[in-house]
């Protein structure tokens, strides 16, 4: 007879999931999903609502990443009310963005992925966690500490809230940033960045290489990548630009915001209270981790992909690396950790790049008219776990009649089932398992940070 193998819940994530593996009569894996309880109801929530109101409603969605939420949902209500944002009111929003990216990626790497790696994935799971990651090594987990609550407090202190943010507003800024705080941010930002540079060369050196031979078999299987690019030379793009869809065989569509409709279809299943979105041009979404019909991935190791270059010389250097080392698209699942540590880097430098432009501590930062009317408009930023979609409709009275959103890690649901089932068929044999081994089928999905 079959069994059903129940990982509940999936550790070290950022929410709540479990994943079913379901064996056959011979103790092999037949099936395995991914089961998340994701229903939020926001698309419902702002309807009837003033759009210059949403952005203070959505970053409710997520309390790891409120500020990506928040961005892209003035974004679109910008481009409801037809606003052209001053440069000063657009560059301290990037700001912000640059600086809630980098607490995000300490967190995701030394919190929640390093057990795994620096621990084992066969150590007991009572110590396979941050604990025991400070019993390793105490003085580098001290200093991980100090460096992420150094980056959540700087934006806070900067823009009076970390998560549930509010500074951002239609048609701009809430706030200048003085010079003062320009001094003291920059101050900060650059040591965050040195510690950036030395997170990389210690994953990179002393990390990875030692499992190598997992990265190369769990949860690997081709796939398309979506991510966001800078249209003059393709590089890198964490808060504007335009939107590229790879191919498995690095062949890819590059659309404006707008467009993606025309691209990303959003499909359901009935095992599963979560969208699968997919690319429809490819076809038909076809769940099948050896011949996949329709799957992109969102999140780090996509944005790496689908990328020409990085968008700063520090960055760039790690890509150059990364690129030697696994090539251009690469589907190893497990490279997501890797990627993770370059788009650090790259945060860190252009929040450098920003603080340094004269423009930065300029007094215009709004649009002074702003007036409610019909419209239309998506806004779009790269959060953490992926490229994040917010589209809204209003009326004359610039209420919300339409709200459409994809977050980063639905664009993900697709490939992690997928990951998941490679994992778990890579891992159990003839009804061979246990905690290791089920912690490797985990090892798959915490490699997209859902």
């Amino acid at each position: 007879m079959g069994k059903t193998l129940n990982i509940a819940p999936i550790t070290r994530i950022e929410g709540h999931a479990s994943v079913a593996v379901h064996l056959d009569d011979t103790g092999n894996v037949s099936d395995a999903r991914l089961h998340v309880l994701s229903l939020r109801g926001f698309e419902q929530f702002v309807l009837g609502r003033p759009v210059e109101e949403v952005p203070r409603i959505v970053n409710r969605i997520c309390g790891i990443c409120p500020w990506q939420h928040h961005l892209a949902s003035n974004k679109a209500a910008d481009e409801c009310l037809g606003l052209e944002l001053p440069p000063t009111g657009r560059k301290l929003r990037e700001l912000c963005q640059m600086m809630a990216y980098i607490p995000d990626k300490i967190l995701h790497f030394y919190f929640l992925a390093a057990p795994d790696f620096v621990l084992g994935p066969d150590s007991d799971y009572s110590v396979r966690n941050v604990v025991g990651i400070v019993g390793a090594n105490p003085e580098l987990a001290k200093k991980v500490v100090h460096m992420r609550y150094k980056g959540q407090m700087m934006l806070e202190k900067f823009a009076g809230k970390v998560i549930h943010p509010i500074a951002g507003v239609v048609g701009g800024f809430s706030k200048p940033l003085k010079e003062e705080e320009r001094k003291e941010i920059l101050q900060g930002i650059q040591e965050l960045k040195e510690f950036s540079l030395f997170t990389i060369k210690f994953a990179r050196e002393e990390v990875f290489p030692k499992y190598l031979d997992a990265v190369k078999v769990l949860g690997v299987f081709p796939s398309g990548y979506l991510g966001t690019v800078r249209p003059s030379d393709g590089a890198l793009e964490l808060y504007d630009g335009e939107l590229r869809l790879m191919d498995q065989n690095g062949e890819y569509d590059q659309f404006k915001y707008s467009e993606y409709m025309n691209y990303i279809g959003e499909h359901t299943e009935p095992w599963s209270y979560l969208k699968f979105p997919y690319a429809k041009k490819w076809g038909d979404l076809k769940l099948d981790e050896n011949d996949p019909v329709g799957v992109y991935r969102a999140n780090t190791l996509a944005r790496i992909n689908v990328c020409d270059q990085m968008a700063t010389p520090k960055a760039q250097e790690e890509l150059d690396i990364f690129r030697k080392e696994f090539g251009r698209p690469t589907h190893l699942t497990l490279l997501y950790h890797w990627a993770r540590l370059i788009e650090l880097v790259q945060a860190c430098e252009r929040a450098e790049e920003l603080l340094n432009d004269p423009e930065i501590t300029g007094r215009e930062i709004r649009c002074q008219d702003i007036q409610p009317r019909a419209g239309e408009g998506v806004g779009c930023v790269e959060a953490p776990r992926g490229t994040l979609i917010h589209h809204y409709q209003t009326d004359d009275n610039g209420f919300v009649t339409m709200a459409n959103l994809i977050v980063g890690t639905t664009h993900n649901n697709a490939p992690m089932n997928l990951s998941v089932r490679q994992a778990a068929k890579a891992v159990i044999k003839d009804g061979n398992y246990d905690q290791g081994l089920l912690n490797r089928v985990e090892m798959a999905i915490r490699a997209y940070d859902p």
